[in-house]
């Protein structure tokens, strides 16, 4: 762990790279008799999960369906320079509940670049190291705009940061939304056998979304940078124009679209059989839903047919048989990310197995037994957030989690639950945290995406993150102790 730790955080190799010397390391030392067993982690149906859910991103951006849905967001809600960074940020979430927060941020930032020079002046949306001779010094720029500092303008400032951390945030809202969501579930079920859902991770991650995305936009654009203009007409017919240009969406393109739409609602629907046991016999809920019993393929035992890895999993061949992707197409796609997701399972596992995680937690944080359960969660918000700023919050949660699941036996008793439930708990509100790094382009790869456009400096990132990250680390630290209080208890356990 130590080994794999220092190698992620330092990056010394390549992440995936890392991930695959665990399994050598665990067999080699004699942690397990085989290396079968050491590589069970890279095969977990997670990782599957994610596979898939790459592979329907490709064909979604192939057709640039989530272009066209970005575009027609901010051409009906752009009436405001308020409004079109508000545009920009739902957007932005929107689409990286679906599709990854890395490859949302590559698309949406040129589309906000371009939005921009459509507000501003060519000479107010500068990149690093620019200027004019009709800038000045105090940040005054012609054509009527008044920017900040070094000839950033508040809206730029604003649009461009907007667009990495909506980016983060909307990655909470699902499973496939960002890589430590899946390190998470890949992680609880190795080491408790314990499955979080598809719909089940909803009903934690969109309350997350739905308060802290307007919270962060209210600070960007009412406190921290307030644009100093009053006229977005140009930036509004700008993504018309955008819009207009796709075209219509063409057969191959619309067929994707309902790929797309049925397995998103399949997802839901998979998570909803607790409500419709009433009005399907048992035969039918084992198939499409799960279950011991007896199943119409006169077979006993199913994990049912809406189980959302399958439903993911099914929706690949389905684009190659509607005529929509190559397998070329569908292959290109982050490898290294899923080596990842098996390295860190493979390590949580083999911590859980041999009781590292559980003397790990004890020996540590065994002295703040009794500390009151605001405090805990604090001390697991803050700590995972600056992890996180200083390496891929990916590697922060693949070393962190086991380390949280450890902690529910050290903790059990002040949370009044048991060691399994506390894991839980701890292990969520962790990973959770971990979207939430906004100061260093090192933090997330949105933020490493923005900042590498040029068109916004460090010193911006890291004064307006820092201010973020504290007042987040408490906002997540009520909104977590909540829905610990009022929703989990029907939800997790």
């Amino acid at each position: 762990m130590f080994f794999a730790g220092l190698l992620w955080v330092t990056g010394t190799l390549p992440l995936a790279v890392t991930a695959l010397t665990i399994p050598v390391l665990l067999t080699g030392t004699g942690v397990y008799d085989d290396m079968d067993t050491a590589l069970v982690g890279f095969a977990d149906h997670l990782i599957f999960l994610f596979m898939a859910g790459f592979m329907l991103a490709n064909a979604v951006q192939k057709y640039d369906i989530d272009r066209r849905i970005a575009l027609y967001t901010m051409a009906k809600m752009g009436s405001s320079p308020r409004r079109l960074i508000a545009a920009i940020m739902i957007s932005t979430a929107g689409l990286s509940m679906w599709v990854s927060n890395t490859a949302t941020t590559a698309m949406m930032t040129p589309i906000a670049v371009g939005v921009l020079s459509q507000v501003l002046s060519r000479e107010e949306v500068q990149s690093v190291g620019e200027s004019t001779p009709e800038s000045t010094g105090s940040g005054t720029v012609a054509d009527g705009g008044i920017g900040t500092t070094d000839d950033f303008t508040n809206m730029q400032i604003a649009m461009l940061l907007g667009t990495a951390y909506a980016a983060s945030i909307g990655g909470v809202g699902t499973i496939i939304g960002t890589p430590p969501n899946a390190v998470l579930v890949g992680q609880l079920n190795a080491t408790l056998g314990y499955e979080i859902g598809f719909v089940d991770w909803l009903l934690i991650g969109l309350p997350v979304v739905f308060i802290t995305l307007p919270l962060v936009w209210y600070l960007l654009t009412y406190v921290l940078y307030p644009p100093q203009i009053s006229n977005v007409d140009d930036a509004q017919e700008q993504a018309r124009e955008y819009l207009e240009e796709e075209d219509e969406l063409d057969s191959r393109g619309k067929r994707v679209a309902v790929i797309f739409g049925a397995t998103a609602g399949l997802w839901v629907l998979g998570g909803l059989g607790s409500f419709l046991t009433p009005y399907l016999p048992d035969v039918w809920m084992n198939t499409l839903f799960g279950g011991d019993g007896m199943t119409i393929f006169g077979l006993e035992g199913h994990q049912g047919l809406l189980y959302y890895v399958m439903v993911g999993v099914m929706a690949i061949p389905a684009l190659v048989l509607a005529d929509t992707m190559d397998w070329d197409e569908l292959v290109d796609i982050d490898w290294g990310t899923l080596l990842l997701f098996g390295g860190g399972i493979a390590l949580a596992k083999a911590l859980a197995d041999t009781g590292t995680t559980e003397w790990i937690a004890k020996t540590v944080f065994g002295g703040l037994t009794g500390t009151p359960v605001i405090l805990i969660i604090a001390a697991v918000v803050l700590l995972v957030v600056f992890l996180t700023e200083m390496t891929s919050n990916t590697a922060t949660t693949s070393i962190i989690v086991p380390i949280l699941i450890g902690l529910g036996s050290v903790f059990a008793a002040t949370l009044g639950l048991t060691d399994f439930k506390t894991a839980i708990f701890l292990a969520v509100s962790g990973t959770i945290a971990a979207s939430f790094a906004f100061a260093l382009p090192v933090a997330t790869p949105p933020n490493a995406i923005v900042f590498g456009s040029g068109y916004i400096k460090q010193s911006h990132m890291l004064r307006t993150g820092v201010i973020l990250n504290v007042i987040m680390t408490a906002v997540l630290t009520g909104l977590i102790w909540g829905l610990f209080n009022f929703v989990w208890p029907h939800l997790l356990w």
